[in-house]
């Protein structure tokens, strides 16, 4: 996963920008939450070609960048027993660490170069997080042990001044009382920090910048805000609803989030908790969709007259502060529903799932309504799209070890403890104001700006990958990066039309402008910039043209070349194709050939008009089809599953992509290469299929070691032996099923397999965990 979170500073003064935009953290579609749990499976799990840089001293220093974070050892000697099980976490955890700016180094203290920080005494016993020169904390690497141990204390050490540790239920209330009116508080009991569950939230705080964190070890705290009778509870998350109180004498509401703390449960649990409180509704309620139907959740739709209006907010809001997290609530006048419903139930319950009715009922009172959803929960069956959530260990634990033992003490706390804020070097991009925004995009042929809040957590987390691409574009006299901070220039923002931020925006010198919606990482920002340079679709005129668009690569960051070819009447057909390039300029190369021998095109790729050929530059692999659908939402669409591999290998960072069809996924999982067989059998699969209702792919666990951690979640520490083959259902409940161990894998064994599942003559093996 590329670095999509990185540093930010802390949160203040939010009321003024929040009025005008809304950040787009709370905005993120599902495919990135199915991409940072992915990324959470394993938390230990690095690639194992990720080795330690070591440096000298003198190269140490003269690698160091300004408000650059890094995490250094120190080594003066042969390391210790213990200093080497640290340095092996510390190797795994370089990857998850550079994913949020932080590198990662070991500087070997040769007795010439000797520095400061090669003293006998730490060199064995301590590492370093800096900021540039600039010492942020010495931390014990006893209190290293674990991947989640490193990542949770770096993150905590460089957020202390967003996360608050509380200690007493009066430190708990005193930060309630001064956020009442501004903002709400996330507050999390964790069984001690350096935990996975506290490494959950640390990560949390730097996706949710809009919000304020805290945190605590302490059970009596915990017990003093919900009936907790264990003796070593559970970690607990409660959503503090502050900024609705706007009465100073009245207290914070607390809502309670029932899952485990894992991303996904808090993913999705601050999804919930973003989500007006009641809605109103004057559609049917069977075309009714809410984000809590995405969820699996219940929705529930209270039958309002104009006679008893009022008294129906009031029912409604009871209801649906009862069930915040568990169910949406909806205002519905009773004209919106079918007249073949009687007059008599006052509210209906509809359910996920597709082809589920909705039930129209008649509750006398609203604790009916509320004891009806949570009995459902606890009684019926799982709905489409409702996945069961399971803790993903961070670690490949020992036969028998006991994870819950790994609880530090909390003195740990008091070792990260440290105030810090140091301003990122921004001299490579241009700050732009309400005066100079007009003049400097008319002088730039190329414009990329950046839209941002400097008090916004990911706008500070995306400021680190955009400081970055400037410095490798530097020296480009055609391309001008630049900066607004919609805080202090919201008129800017407004009359660009900005209502979301951080955003990204490409302004070109023919007047097109494109908005950047791929992930926060430096080399995909580089791509865009430099694909959006790119005329799309480009216009040739000559069958050579043609030929040389499809063999020669036009960007090193050019994947696949689409060509449009239409006979010169197809005025339509081409307009929503040249619509189309526009759509997808900034992420896929397009071009149009629409001049009189067109047919001969057409003849010599075997396609009728119109068309569309994909080419890879520089390999003969091509392939075309004729088009019949002329919308510009159709052909993006296309366009975009015709560049997806026909059998690719999932990663991290492809798997967004695979996941947005809507198909369920039949994945071999494998520990190393495929066998030439296996990968023989699979290809055909995936180019023979006819119906296309599935995505055949494999899964590298020397690649992604990831999936280690999702074959332990789906089958425990014992599963089967590789390569497994499994049919993943995302979108439609996520059930698992395992193709039989004692057949062959060839195309007309799976096929025969998969018409089985679709018949339900095969049981699932289980749920995924994949997604919620």
């Amino acid at each position: 996963m590329e670095a999509i979170l990185r540093d930010l500073v802390p949160l203040q003064q939010l009321d003024r920008a929040k009025v005008m935009f809304r950040p787009r953290t709370n905005t993120w579609p599902l495919s990135q939450c199915l991409l940072l749990l992915w990324a959470s499976c394993a938390m230990s799990e690095s690639n194992a070609d990720n080795l330690l840089p070591e440096l000298s001293p003198q190269e140490y220093m003269s690698s160091l960048q300004a408000s650059k974070a890094s995490f250094v050892y120190f080594q003066k000697s042969s390391p210790s027993p213990s200093a080497e099980v640290f340095l092996e976490q510390l190797e795994h955890s370089i990857k998850n660490l550079q994913d949020y700016g932080i590198s990662v180094l070991k500087v070997k203290c040769d007795r010439e170069e000797a520095i400061g920080y090669c003293r006998e005494d730490s060199a064995s016993g301590s590492a370093y997080l800096f900021r540039g020169h600039v010492l942020l904390r010495e931390l014990p690497t006893d209190a290293l042990f674990s991947v989640d141990a490193i990542v949770a204390n770096v993150l905590f050490a460089l957020l202390f001044n967003e996360v608050k540790y509380l200690a007493t239920l009066v430190d708990l209330q005193k930060l309630e009382d001064a956020l009442k009116g501004q903002s709400d508080l996330v507050f999390a009991y964790v069984q001690a920090v350096g935990t996975a569950e506290h490494r959950v939230l640390m990560e949390a705080a730097f996706v949710y910048g809009n919000l304020k964190f805290a945190l605590t070890t302490e059970v009596m705290l915990l017990k003093s805000i919900c009936n907790e009778e264990a003796d070593v509870p559970s970690s607990k998350l409660f959503f503090c609803h502050c900024k609705l109180a706007v009465d100073p004498t009245l207290p914070c509401r607390r809502t309670l989030m029932e899952q485990p703390l894992t991303t996904l449960s808090v993913h999705k649990f601050m999804k919930l908790m973003g989500e007006p409180l009641v809605v109103e509704a004057v559609e049917d309620p069977e075309s009714i969709s809410t984000i809590h139907l995405q969820l699996g959740l219940p929705l529930i739709f209270i039958l309002t007259q104009k006679e008893t209006s009022e008294v129906d907010k009031r029912t409604a809001e009871f209801v649906a502060w009862r069930l915040l997290g568990k169910a949406g609530v909806v205002l519905l006048p009773r004209s919106s529903i079918s007249r073949d419903v009687t007059s008599q139930p006052n509210m209906a319950l509809k359910q996920a799932g597709e082809g589920v009715p909705v039930r129209y009922l008649v509750l006398k009172d609203p604790e009916e309504i509320v004891s009806l959803v949570e009995s459902h929960k606890d009684s019926e069956p799982s709905h489409a799209g409702e996945e069961e959530e399971e803790e993903y260990e961070d670690e490949e634990l020992e036969e028998g070890e006991n994870y819950e033992e790994e609880i530090q003490d909390d003195q740990v706390v008091e070792s990260v403890i440290r105030d810090r804020k140091h301003e990122l070097s921004l001299e490579d991009i241009q700050m732009l104001t309400e005066d100079s925004f007009a003049p400097a995009l008319a002088m730039a042929s190329y414009a990329v700006v950046l839209f941002y809040a400097s008090w916004e957590a990911v706008s500070l987390v995306v400021m680190q990958s955009y400081v970055e691409v400037a410095a490798r574009l530097k020296g480009n006299p055609e391309l001008m990066l630049a900066r607004v901070n919609c805080w202090d220039w919201p008129q800017v923002c407004s009359q660009q039309n900005i209502t979301q931020f951080p955003a990204i925006r490409m302004y070109t010198r023919e007047g097109r402008k494109l908005d950047y919606a791929a992930m926060w990482g430096t080399e995909e920002m580089l791509r865009f910039i430099e694909l959006g340079k790119l005329s799309c679709p480009l216009r040739l005129t000559t069958p050579e043209e043609v030929e040389e668009y499809l063999w020669v690569r036009i960007s090193p960051y050019q994947g696949v070349s689409v060509l449009g070819i239409f006979d010169t009447n197809m005025s339509e057909a081409k307009e929503a194709f040249t619509e189309a390039g526009m759509v997808l300029n900034g992420y896929v190369v397009t071009g149009i050939y629409s001049e009189d021998d067109a047919t001969i095109l057409s003849h010599k790729y075997n396609v009728p008009l119109p068309a569309l050929l994909f080419a890879k530059p520089g390999t003969q692999e091509r392939s075309a089809i004729h088009l019949s659908n002329y919308s510009t939402r159709n052909l993006v669409d296309v366009i975009h599953a015709m560049i997806l591999e026909p059998f690719p290998e999932i990663t991290i960072g492809n798997l967004p992509q695979y996941f947005q069809l809507h198909k369920p996924l039949l994945i071999l999982f494998s520990d190393g290469a495929l066998h030439e067989k296996d990968e023989e059998e699979m290809r055909q699969l995936a180019r023979h299929q006819e119906d296309e209702n599935f995505i055949a792919c494999w899964l590298n666990l020397k690649n992604t070691p990831v999936g280690k951690g999702i074959l332990k979640a789906y089958f425990g520490n014992s599963y089967p032996a590789l390569p497994l083959l499994l049919w993943i259902s995302l979108h439609t409940g996520g059930q698992i099923f395992v193709f039989p161990s004692d057949q062959t894998l060839s195309e007309g064994s799976v096929l025969a397999w998969i018409e089985k599942l679709k018949s339900s003559r095969e049981f699932p093996s289980g749920k995924s965990a994949m997604c919620s």
